[in-house]
């Protein structure tokens, strides 16, 4: 099955290669590629913080829980999609706000764009803007021409809130929408059968049903009323209203053109930019007169991203609390890949924290869906030596499941959001054949082999009842280990766990209640916590792991199905389209575990 499945996206990335080598004829030779980074990277000047700045926080800004790529690497990607692409972490992000607060340079905060950022990600983000408010008295102002549920938490938060008169404001409610495969699967003759251990472990339905099982149901439902009852208690104390009145228009409006907006108290202006520019200059105390022609659509401002690249650390022989990234899914493998948590690879930075004796406590930030069983297993153990040694805090982001909890488990203390997605102890697998559809095709197979179980893993017949109840076997006792290294990391009985667990998501409200996690608290909060628990008065902190080299960004830049959809000619829907469903497949990459089996969130659940 894992051949097949590297086989299919070997196919995939075929035709990722076959267009780069297009780009290579039409471009310039690696060398020139080179040299052209070098001097990119040379050319570039130090950002600078002019008098009466108002910070720009565009929320299409990627914010993530890694150290973000940097420097020349990243400049062939911005020649080809023709934007100022940009990464910061959560915590340079969280950082460069609260010193805005204090920065005499900086006279306001201006949010603009919209996010596709986690509510997890948000609330942390929100939570800092709300205390730049109350610790500078400095505005924050928000504007654009289209706010979803996702902008809408975060921009509530600010003193104004502007939207263009032909402006819309969705707010509609939450959904999640399950996409089903087993009728496909039939039709074309591929065969299903399922490993599972835990009767909410629901990421094989879509493979084996048509529809969701009451189990999950349930547990999408009470995931969706938890995150929903926080957004409508954020942005009703926020505007001065009441959960129930924007209930009351999720249920009977939806879409709100900007006057609407503005008559239920969700804005505080209709206006065209040019009424929105005049504000900010106030706050930059620019007048007509002042501007030259080319800042006549412009106000004095600095980026979120060159704020934070700004912000030097003068830490020098302070004690350090490190911050480990876990971020993406969960593999088996060696190296530091964006996107992907690898065995190997995180393994190797838990270690080097482990020895580094200028490192006296670690924040493992997990964002995690899980993956690979045997590879969570593996990092888990390494997460349990360090926390032998030093004290370990772990920080939940927006996902923190399967084997993302896996581990978090082995930490000292557990911090969650109430919009963490968190638990989903369980562990399953599929066993895929495609007997009917080849032969329906003329194929057939034939095998020979020297032992009755030689050929357990073939994918030319179903797996007989022995051989699936050997695998579920394997399958139970990865569970029983797991409900094991919970129960041992969190000093509570197995029974007790037993009971949480059973593949069941929750929010992270209610794995608080479940006693799967200890504090509800972001990033800045865990981090505090740690040097806490290490005894430790001034000190610093240091992100891990390290970005790729620019040797390993470029090949990135060249090869990676990011740059492609960026391209102008993906830009149009169809394209886009493709380019989604070529991202959705690369998932096949993620499914490497030596023996099959995963603990992981399901795949086709997506909460809009």
């Amino acid at each position: 099955m894992r051949d097949f499945l590297k086989y299919a996206a070997a196919s995939a990335l075929g035709t990722v290669v076959g267009l780069f080598s297009l780009v290579t004829l039409l471009g310039v030779g690696a060398l020139g590629l080179a040299s052209f980074f070098i001097s990119s990277a040379a050319t570039e000047t130090e950002p600078e913080v002019e008098k009466n700045s108002v910070l720009v926080f565009d929320l299409a800004t990627d914010i993530v829980d890694a150290v973000p790529y940097a420097g020349p690497g990243i400049v062939l990607e911005e020649t080809f999609s023709g934007e100022g692409y940009r990464a910061i972490s959560l915590y340079s992000a969280l950082q460069a706000i609260e010193a805005a607060a204090t920065d005499d340079n900086i006279s306001g905060i201006y949010l603009t764009g919209n996010t596709n950022a986690g509510f997890a990600t948000l609330k942390e983000v929100r939570a800092a803007l709300e205390k730049f408010k109350t610790d500078s008295g400095k505005p924050v102002l928000a504007n654009n021409t289209i706010w979803g549920e996702r902008d809408y938490y975060l921009v509530s938060v600010a003193d104004s809130v502007y939207l263009n008169p032909a402006g819309i404001m969705e707010l509609n409610g939450f959904r999640a929408e399950i996409q089903f495969l087993a009728g496909a699967l039939n039709k074309f003759g591929v065969g299903v059968q399922v490993l599972r251990a835990g009767r909410y472990k629901s990421a094989i339905e879509p493979f084996t049903r048509s529809t969701s099982s009451p189990e999950e149901k349930q547990q999408t439902q009470a995931l969706l009323t938890d995150l929903w009852q926080e957004f409508l208690a954020t942005t009703s104390q926020a505007r001065e209203t009441t959960p129930q009145a924007i209930q009351a228009i999720a249920e009977n409006q939806g879409l709100l053109p900007a006057d609407e907006a503005q008559s239920a108290g969700l804005i505080d202006n209709v206006a065209f930019y040019d009424a929105v520019l005049a504000a900010l200059r106030e706050l930059t105390a620019q007048t007509v007169d002042e501007l030259t022609d080319e800042q006549e659509n412009d106000f004095t401002q600095i980026s979120l991203y060159s704020y934070s690249q700004i912000l030097e650390s003068d830490a020098g022989n302070q004690d350090t609390v490190a911050v480990v990234y876990a971020s993406g899914e969960i593999v088996d493998g060696e190296g530091i890949a964006a996107g992907l948590i690898t065995s190997g690879g995180l393994s190797d930075t838990l270690r080097q924290t482990r020895r580094d004796q200028d490192i006296q406590a670690v924040v493992l930030r997990i964002n995690s869906p899980g993956g690979s069983a045997i590879a969570s297993e593996v990092i888990a153990r390494e997460v349990e030596l360090l926390a032998a040694e030093k004290p370990v805090i772990i920080s939940m982001g927006n996902y923190a499941a399967s084997g993302g909890y896996m581990i978090a488990a082995p930490g000292d203390q557990i911090f969650a959001t109430p919009a963490t997605i968190t638990g989903s102890i369980g562990v399953y697998g599929l066993r895929l054949n495609f007997k009917e559809i080849a032969n329906r095709n003329g194929v057939t197979w034939d095998v020979i082999k020297t032992a009755k179980l030689a050929d357990i893993d073939t994918i030319s017949r179903p797996q007989s009842e022995a051989e699936l109840r050997l695998q579920q076997g394997f399958v139970n006792t990865l569970y029983d280990r797991f409900l094991t290294l919970v129960a041992e990391g969190r000093e509570l009985p197995k029974e007790k766990i037993s009971q949480v667990a059973q593949g069941r998501v929750w929010s992270g409200t209610d794995a608080k209640s479940a006693s799967l996690v200890d504090q509800m608290g972001g990033l800045n909060a865990a981090i505090t916590a740690a040097a806490e628990a290490a005894e430790l008065d001034d000190w610093q902190v240091e992100e891990l792991p390290k970005p790729p080299s620019l040797e390993e960004q470029i090949f990135e830049s060249l090869f990676g199905v990011g740059l492609v959809s960026k391209l102008p000619w993906a830009q149009d829907p169809i394209s886009q389209e493709s380019m989604k469903l070529r991202v959705d497949l690369s998932l096949l990459k993620t499914l490497n575990d030596p023996r099959g089996v995963y603990m992981r969130l399901p795949f086709t659940t997506e909460i809009d």
